[in-house]
């Protein structure tokens, strides 16, 4: 019988390659796939472990980016493991990112990249 073992990747519409490249790698800390394949418009992809990746998509959006729900977990979302959770929230504030804890109890919160998108940082 036929059945889902994985997730590969998401991808993630956004307007600005750079912008983007400042929050995913210096905020979060990923580093750049270079064997993204030339597909005829800009992006960038992340490896972000056990063989899932981040597609970083410069296309037009055809969603709203504004009136979206404050707390990411009231939103379609990307959740990522995080090592050091506590650290990352610091890297957060650090940065002047805005995020909300989980409301669940467990150790995760949500936050936004420059495009509205919501990433869900979980403790590993």
């Amino acid at each position: 019988m036929p059945r889902i073992v994985g997730l590969l990747h998401a991808s993630l519409l956004i307007a600005d390659v750079e912008r983007a490249r400042a929050f995913y790698e210096g905020v979060l800390g990923l580093a750049a796939d270079p064997a993204r394949p030339a597909l005829g418009f800009p992006g960038v992809w992340y490896d972000v472990g056990n063989g899932g990746q981040i597609h970083l998509l410069c296309l037009a959006n055809p969603d709203p980016v504004a009136g979206r729900p404050e707390h990411g977990g009231r939103d379609r979302h990307t959740a990522l493991a995080v090592a050091d959770w506590q650290g990352m929230q610091d890297r957060l504030a650090a940065a002047g990112v805005p995020f909300t804890l989980s409301r669940s109890g467990r150790r995760a919160l949500f936050c936004r990249d420059p495009d509205g998108n919501a990433i869900e940082l979980v403790e590993a």
